[in-house]
């Protein structure tokens, strides 16, 4: 009888499993969406020409409403060559115009979104990117670079399993065919870092945070994003109406690890976060401060702020070292108190006079003071001292 119920639970064990292996194997993976770059040909072949086809799109892996349509890099629209940021083709939306992606998500999981933009005819386009019901409208009208094209990322919390994520053109222009250009699409599943004892900054490293792609080298900007939440970089809310970006050591230099964030636009451009601290205890932010290594004017300067402290600190170039160590103290006045930082300067890269650049920020931390530092100097001092009298 005992036999007959073990080989009976052990059967109900084993569906679960493969149950629970088939439902995990139908979530989509990290990286690139299918057809996210968009050079599977549609079953007619790629248009030549103008980039316009005779009918609908059928977007291989997409769903489209109104008018989309394939661009080529080196198509002309007019006088103008048309961006295509990454490989051969991407696609452009018309007013109103919509591409969706039924996607199997984990629900109550945070995902993050990248995916390259750029701007066609006109001045003020933006594009809309959501996950209902989470929807974000993203102004693609300031470049921060002379490439004609930008990488953003933005992030949501999935409601269900099954989801579906869809970009829009909201504009209405008088010409149909202008619009944003959408390529490179990707997605990411967030993990929060766990809490150090030693540390009340949460992703201080910033080595948490959106898909990048390996090739791509401008970066991904984060918008703005108020929602600590549902953010591409778990722990951080971008708090101005500028973008930052988020930078990798394959491109830039990172102060390091693999990951750190380059503040622009000046006062624009803030991160923030609320820490948890204990009112009316010292404590000490600490933070490496640098350059990306992207040929960014000097002088790179950054305010930060620790609950009612702030400090304008100039990075000083090093020879031997592309980073400095910087630190404010600061008196808790609550339970919880905000870390922020902004460039101080509205900094533009050598090489073009006008992408847009700025200090690099990295390992911020905050600790109560006096804590681990000041007991190792102590027992050291003490240990010199005993040496002292013994000899």
């Amino acid at each position: 009888m005992e036999i007959a119920r073990s080989s009976r639970r052990c059967k109900w064990v084993t569906a679960f499993l493969v149950l629970l292996a088939c439902s995990a194997a139908g979530q989509v993976e990290d990286g690139p969406l299918v057809n996210g770059d968009f050079e599977t040909p549609p079953s007619g072949g790629f248009s030549s020409g103008d980039g316009f086809s005779d009918g609908p799109l059928v977007l291989p892996s997409w769903k489209t409403n109104g008018t989309v349509e394939l661009v080529e890099s080196g198509q002309k629209q007019g006088g103008m060559i048309l961006i295509v940021p990454q490989g051969r083709h991407a696609v452009r939306l018309g007013n109103d115009a919509e591409i969706s992606q039924e996607l199997k998500v984990e629900k109550g999981s945070i995902y993050s979104v990248t995916f390259s933009a750029a701007r066609t005819c006109a001045q003020l386009e933006s594009l809309n990117v959501s996950v209902p019901p989470a929807s974000q409208t993203i102004d693609l009208q300031t470049l921060y670079n002379v490439q004609g094209w930008d990488s953003y990322a933005w992030a949501f919390q999935a409601e269900e399993d099954d989801v579906r994520a869809v970009f829009t053109n909201p504009g209405m222009e008088d010409d149909p065919t202008c619009g944003p250009i959408i390529d490179d699409i990707a997605i990411k599943k967030l993990f929060t870092p766990d809490k150090s004892k030693d540390n009340a900054v949460l992703n201080g490293d910033f080595e948490e945070g959106p898909w990048m792609f390996r090739n791509a080298s401008l970066g991904v900007l984060l918008p703005t994003n108020l929602d600590e939440e549902t953010s591409s970089l778990p722990g951080w809310i971008v708090e101005s109406n500028r973008a930052v970006r988020y930078i990798d050591n394959y491109h830039f230099t990172v102060p390091e690890g693999k990951r750190a964030i380059e503040l622009l636009s000046g006062k624009e451009g803030i991160i923030s976060q609320m820490v948890e601290t204990k009112p009316n205890k010292p404590y000490r932010l600490t933070f490496l401060l640098g350059h990306a290594g992207d040929s960014c004017k000097q002088p790179l300067a950054v305010m930060a702020f620790a609950g009612d402290q702030a400090q304008n600190i100039h990075y000083t170039p090093n020879s031997n070292s592309s980073f400095q160590i910087a630190n404010l103290n600061f008196t808790a006045k609550a339970d919880r108190t905000r870390v922020a930082f902004y460039s101080i300067y509205y900094n533009t890269r050598s090489d073009d006079m006008s992408s847009l650049c700025g200090p690099v920020v990295d390992d911020v931390r905050v600790e109560v003071s006096g804590s681990s530092t000041v007991k190792v100097l102590g027992f050291g001092f003490m240990l010199w001292l005993l040496v002292l009298v013994l000899v």
